[in-house]
């Protein structure tokens, strides 16, 4: 089976209506995660803990969908773009 990576991470956005961050400098990047619910552990837990700023939002990205540029056809496709 395959090696499932996440990784968690956070930061400031600017407007907490979209996913820009305010300052790119200062993402807090949670750590690695071998499998989804162990990051998702991680993000609940620092997503808690910063539920007192509205502007601050943590992600989880699923390090294993990147795409692989120098492959000529890569199994899955950039998101959102």
């Amino acid at each position: 089976m395959p090696q499932r990576l996440h990784l968690v991470f956070g930061g400031e956005l600017v407007d907490p209506q979209h996913s820009e961050f305010r300052d790119i400098d200062d993402i807090h990047i949670v750590g690695m995660f071998p499998d989804y619910e162990t990051a998702y552990n991680a993000w609940k837990a620092e997503a808690q803990r910063t539920v007192d700023n509205a502007h601050m939002r943590y992600f989880i990205a699923h390090i294993h969908r990147l795409r692989d540029e120098e492959a000529e056809a890569s199994p899955t496709e950039e998101l959102g773009k």
